[in-house]
Formats: C-alpha cells, sequence, structure tokens
C-alpha cells in the first residue's frame, strides 16, 4: 500500500475534523494546509491530522457552558459555573493539541518556537470568545429577557415558565454557532491576526 492510499484508508476511518464553532476554522480544515484568514501568518497553516486526540464527543465539552445558562433558572449558580469550568478546560486543551500541532511541522527552531506560541494563542483566543464567551452572554440574555416576557405576558406558572425558557435557550444554540463563528474570524482577522509575523511557509511533504 502506497502513502496516498494509505492516508486515503486512514481518512476514510478517522475522517479530519470540520465541526465549527469549537474549532478555530484557521487550524482544522480538510484541505492540507489553509490560512488561518486574510490577516493571518503562513507559519500558521496546519497539516489535517486524522488522528487528532479530540472526537466529535469531546467537542461537545465546549458547549457545556451554553447548556449551563439554558438552564440558569432551574439550577443553582454553581451548576452553571461548573459549566463554564468544563468549557474552559476544553479550551484550554484544545490550545494546547494545536500548539502541538504546530511544533511538530518541520522548520528551524526559532520558526517552530514561533508557530508554537501563535497557534496557541490564536488557539486560545478565537476558542474563549467564540466558544465561551459571546455564546454565553448570548444565551444568557436571550433567556433571561424571555423569562420576562412570559412573566408579563402570560400567567404560566412560574415552573412552565422556567422550563420554557430553557427550552428556548437551548434552541438557539445552534442557531448562533455559525454567525458567532464568522464574527469571531473577522475579528481576529482584522486585529490579533494582523500582528502575526511572517516567516516560511511549512513544507507539505
Amino acid at each position: 500500500m502506497n502513502r496516498a492510499s494509505g492516508r486515503k484508508a486512514l481518512e476514510s476511518k478517522y475522517p479530519p475534523h470540520q465541526g465549527a464553532h469549537c474549532s478555530p476554522p484557521s487550524l482544522i480544515n480538510s484541505a492540507q494546509f489553509k490560512s488561518a484568514g486574510p490577516g493571518a501568518a503562513a507559519w500558521i497553516q496546519m497539516p489535517t491530522s486524522p488522528l487528532r486526540w479530540m472526537t466529535w464527543e469531546s467537542d461537545f465539552l465546549c458547549y457545556a457552558n451554553e447548556v449551563g445558562e439554558a438552564f440558569r433558572s432551574l439550577v443553582p449558580a454553581a451548576v452553571v459555573w461548573l459549566s463554564y469550568g468544563v468549557s474552559s478546560s476544553y479550551v484550554l486543551a484544545d490550545a494546547i493539541d494545536k500548539g502541538k500541532k504546530a511544533g511538530a511541522i518541520p522548520s528551524s527552531e526559532a520558526g517552530r518556537s514561533t508557530r508554537v506560541t501563535v497557534a496557541v494563542v490564536d488557539t486560545f483566543v478565537w476558542q474563549a470568545l467564540a466558544s465561551v464567551a459571546i455564546p454565553g452572554f448570548t444565551i444568557n440574555r436571550v433567556c433571561a429577557a424571555s423569562l420576562y416576557i412570559l412573566g408579563t405576558a402570560t400567567r404560566w406558572p412560574l415552573s412552565i415558565r422556567k422550563w420554557t425558557t430553557t427550552a428556548l435557550g437551548l434552541l438557539v444554540i445552534p442557531v448562533i454557532v455559525h454567525p458567532i463563528d464568522r464574527s469571531v474570524d473577522f475579528l481576529l482577522d482584522s486585529s490579533l491576526r494582523k500582528l502575526y509575523p511572517s516567516v516560511e511557509k511549512p513544507s507539505s511533504s
């Protein structure tokens, strides 16, 4: 079996991750290399790794805080904060994972150090905004507004209003994913990624 057919067989068994919201599109793509965006440096381009330690099951951990916010009216505040801890742990783990992948790309020692640093920073900032801060705030406000409106516009029992608010919060989660992801991409491309130094593009061999 040659390298091409072997890789094809491997990718059929372990397909490259292409989920949104919990994996910066700048660092994971089905193509062999993809730039982080118009303002990103070439060295942040990384090869797809079908053997990522993060699976689709673990990717759901980054939605924990959004689910926690949806259930805020029904559970103790400590549970909501715990959900933020789970999502934040995912963010940190993903940043470390991307740093390891960046370090595995052949390059000079100085280039490798720079690539690792920025891969970690870019992933951490992207994840912190797109997977934790912005969606958490959005679900929080949606649920707060819906609970208030239901309280003034209906005579439903409080328990029904709370469960309705939770259901609305959960339904909003998949709706906000792509708009938030694209907005964070635009924000980073227009700011942080413009500061990245340019180095030689990593070899695709």
